[in-house]
């Protein structure tokens, strides 16, 4: 007994020991580092003994924020990231005078996270700062379009609070590690953050779902987290908050975000009433040598006027994908009878391109494909998907394989 309290007297002075040096050296140390620099000099159970590991832990969390922040600045292009702090309204318009936005980039945001570590930024700050981002550059994300429906017609009365109070309790109930912050903005979209963690982890703030939700529209668009295992959760707590039945994945997706919404609350079918500007038209016909006889002018006319019904006169909504996955059967000669089983014939088609409604509509003047196009091709708009089977008649194939 006696050996036992000796050694725990030794074990208790040399800590206290280690700590008087420790301390001695502790101002010097950055506030961002100090937690790394007390975990090698002092091993965890002595943390514990002297209760510092809370202090520990609190250092880190704020290391945690601090580094968040300055990754979140350095994704932001280094001419608009003054901009972007003044949208972000934490840091004072005399703390970002003290910036020198013509340094490189990293040194920027060393200084902005040296700002924000004075100026105490907590999580809720750096999710701001994260979806004021997301909301700038939402091209960065890929986007999917959801569509909810109700058991009625009834239109509830929208009540932001009440949304934003049944949207955090619906998640939370089933997961109780994760960070959710909102954001409105004029256009009545509501911006949602949700990093995820585990029942055993901390919400991981490198890994967020986004949500954009036009209140009282049955659309929705969500940009899912790598951890898709969540998307169920956060499509039941759309349902609950909104007050919808139930929620259906749309066959429509892309980057641009602006344009998803162009299609669903029909915004581009505007500008097929307009036309090109006057002068635009103008030069073009002042450009043309009167000396040169066209002779496929009305071939050229014809195609002109089917790609306007097909397309319209303005601009197309951006998509940078369609796919098409054909189940249909191969056809031949009978007589040939090259297959002996009669299935589907199973491939995968898609269409790339940045812009890819411009360029199918740039197919036929061009030259490059006869007009009109498939409806297969211009329909994408009207029918708000980016994703097509294509499959048989049901008389034409076997009684399990349905046709839509």
């Amino acid at each position: 007994m006696g050996y036992g309290r000796d050694c725990f007297l030794v074990c208790r002075m040399r800590a206290m020991e280690t700590w008087s040096h420790t301390a001695a050296v502790l101002p010097a140390v950055p506030k961002a580092s100090i937690s790394t620099f007390l975990h090698r000099r002092w091993p965890m159970c002595w943390c514990d003994f002297f209760n510092i590991s809370p202090f520990i832990g609190v250092l880190a969390m704020d290391e945690v924020i601090i580094e968040y922040i300055r990754r979140t600045v350095l994704k932001i292009p280094r001419d608009e990231i003054m901009a972007v702090l003044q949208k972000w309204g934490f840091l004072s318009e005399a703390q970002l005078q003290t910036i020198n936005f013509r340094q490189t980039k990293e040194s920027i945001s060393y200084s902005v996270a040296q700002l924000c570590e004075e100026s105490s930024a907590d999580i809720k700050q750096a999710a701001l700062l994260d979806i004021i981002y997301n909301h700038i550059y939402a091209n960065k994300r890929a986007w999917t379009v959801y569509y909810m429906n109700k058991t009625g017609e009834e239109t509830d009365f929208f009540d932001l609070r009440e949304f934003k109070k049944k949207f955090r309790r619906r998640i939370q109930s089933a997961l109780i590690n994760v960070t959710i912050n909102f954001k409105e903005y004029e256009d009545n979209a509501i911006w949602i953050r949700i990093a995820w963690g585990t029942p055993y982890t901390k919400p991981n703030q490198y890994k967020t779902s986004y949500v954009v939700y036009h209140s009282q529209t049955p659309y929705v668009f969500i940009s899912a987290s790598v951890l898709r295992s969540n998307l169920p959760l956060l499509c039941q707590a759309m349902v609950v908050a909104s007050n919808y039945h139930d929620i259906s994945e749309m066959e429509l997706r892309g980057h641009c975000l602006n344009s998803l919404k162009d299609i669903v609350f029909k915004k581009y079918s505007q500008n097929f009433q307009t036309n090109y500007p006057l002068q635009e038209r103008n030069v073009l016909t002042e450009n043309v040598d009167l000396k040169i006889c066209d002779e496929n002018r009305s071939e050229k006319e014809r195609i002109h006027r089917l790609n306007q019904e097909s397309f319209g006169a303005g601009p197309q909504p951006k998509l940078d994908f369609a796919q098409y996955k054909l189940e249909t059967m191969f056809k031949s000669d009978p007589k040939w009878d090259v297959l002996e089983k009669k299935e589907p014939f199973r491939c995968l088609v898609k269409f790339s391109s940045p812009h890819l409604l411009e360029s199918l509509k740039s197919l036929a003047p061009a030259g490059l494909a006869d007009a009109p196009l498939s409806p297969l091709l211009t329909c994408i708009p009207q029918k708000a998907r980016n994703y097509f089977k294509i499959r048989e008649k049901k008389s034409l194939l076997p009684g399990s394989f349905v046709s839509p």
